[in-house]
């Protein structure tokens, strides 16, 4: 009788696991031609606001560049000026020192000829307490403004304290590790100055730094990661960045501004309450809470989405640290659903209630769990001789296939507008990482995205964990 039962389930799951396949492969077919679209529709406006006009405007908006820093004295000095030699008529550089116990801040100060000013600070967001503003007395530096605070524990607390210390009404929050393409302050405020709409925030693709060719802060040539975990990272940060969030962006329907690269209207963000300090996912969070705020409000909003690499950086290169970054993430994409539970299919929030919350509850949320459940029902049909091979093999096989034809597609399309890469070898090398992405790295993922879960519903304590970083101290190669 139990055994009939089991047998019956292990068919229901099967038709659900093949309904669930196809609505996936049908929602990623309509991302992929909106997609498309977005990016053939960014090609043609390129043309009509030419970027040097904005440049030569008097009108043109100001950008605060905050950029948190803990324990980042093995660079923090060429990312500095790496971060002062962006081309814009209109910005000022925000250094977060979130109590660093290295020498960080001594760094800052001698290099830059720092010395501690009178300083007007209203805190609209509540952080850890704010022990200090330094300025350069080198009017070389004078875009640069370091704020000195307790640590937070968060990049969150940091991120809030360079919003309340900015002057300008746009700010761009990034990594202090971050190298940024020198026109990539022009490239995300453009939007906000080009479109009727209010847009609340851009966003840009992220591409990684850690083989290329750094020197003192900038980036000398780009090359495709040599690393295990790297590698695989930049066929995701491809993928998701050009053709995922492209489509989203496509439809208003963005969910995620990188907290490496994102640009923000600073009163929105600030109506909305700042970064969320407990959060675990504070960019994804935050963005929510911006939605969610503009609804309420019933004003009209756009969040757009530049479909260019302007930014690199380093990502983690062990299993450990990226297991425990992976962590982190499904903890707080469950984290931000549950926190905003109620938008759900609430008619007052629109799209983001319809569309976007339960594609991401079902598509980002379940599938790990779904995979999980689907190797354990395997395993028991296996035992049991229930399994039927032909069925496996051709729902296994089209979901392959349709996963390398996204992927590859994603790579081709980077490739072709953008000339990543400095040789079709290395082009090849990340199509070959693409055909055994599903063997050898996607499982990590499913594991990290399991354990994210059960600390949160475990409720375990949040730790951020330590981004341990390897540097740009290698030459330059000649």
């Amino acid at each position: 009788m139990i055994h009939e039962f089991l047998a019956y389930l292990v068919r229901f799951y099967d038709i659900f696991v093949a309904t669930f396949s196809l609505s996936y492969i049908l929602f990623y077919i309509f991302l992929a031609i909106l997609s498309y679209w977005a990016i053939i529709k960014h090609l043609k406006e390129q043309k009509y606001l030419e970027e040097e006009v904005l440049l030569r405007s008097n009108h043109i908006w100001g950008v605060s560049v905050v950029a948190p820093a803990f324990n980042e004295g093995v660079n923090i000095v060429y990312n500095v000026k790496s971060l002062l030699s962006l081309t814009y008529p209109k910005f000022e550089i925000i250094i977060v020192n979130d109590g660093s116990t290295d020498d960080t801040l001594e760094k800052l100060i001698t290099e830059f000829d720092l010395v501690k000013i009178d300083f007007y600070y209203q805190e609209k967001i509540v952080t850890q307490p704010v022990r200090g503003h330094y300025k350069s007395k080198n009017p070389v530096y004078s875009k640069l403004l370091v704020v000195d605070k307790v640590n937070g524990k968060s990049k969150a607390d940091a991120s809030n304290a360079g919003i309340n210390t900015s002057q300008y009404p746009l700010f761009l929050c990034t990594d202090v590790d971050c190298i940024l393409k020198s026109d990539t302050i022009l490239k995300l405020a453009k939007p906000f100055m080009e479109n009727e709409t209010r847009v609340i925030a851009t966003g840009a693709g992220i591409r990684i730094s850690n083989s290329c060719e750094v020197k003192e802060g900038f980036l000398f040539k780009v090359h495709f990661p040599t690393e295990w975990y790297p590698c695989f990272q930049e066929l995701e940060y491809v993928r998701s960045f050009l053709f995922g969030r492209m489509a989203w962006s496509k439809i208003n329907g963005l969910l995620l501004v990188s907290g490496g690269l994102g640009m923000f209207d600073k009163d929105i963000v600030v109506k909305a309450g700042g970064y969320w300090h407990q959060s675990l996912g504070e960019d994804m969070e935050l963005i929510t809470r911006m939605r969610k705020y503009m609804h309420d409000t019933n004003e009209k909003f756009l969040i757009k989405y530049i479909p260019e690499s302007l930014c690199w950086t380093e990502v983690p290169s062990t299993r450990q640290v990226f297991l425990r970054q992976r962590i982190r993430w499904a903890r707080g994409l469950i984290q931000t659903l549950y926190l905003h539970r109620n938008m759900f299919l609430n008619p007052k929030y629109g799209r983001t209630a319809f569309l976007v919350l339960p594609f991401f509850f079902t598509f980002e949320f379940l599938v790990p769990i779904i995979e999980f459940l689907g190797i354990l029902t395997l395993i028991y049909s296996f035992i049991f001789g229930l399994i039927d091979y032909q069925y496996l093999l051709l729902i296994t096989t089209l979901i392959y296939l349709f996963y390398l034809s996204i992927t590859i597609v994603s790579i081709l399309i980077d490739e072709v507008l953008y000339k990543s890469y400095a040789n079709y070898k290395e082009l090849l090398l990340l199509i070959g990482m693409a055909i055994i992405e599903p063997i050898a790295y996607h499982p990590i993922n499913v594991y990290a995205s399991l354990k994210g879960y059960w600390h949160f519903f475990s409720n375990k304590e949040q730790k951020w964990g330590v981004m341990v970083r390897k540097g740009y101290e290698k030459p330059v190669k000649k």
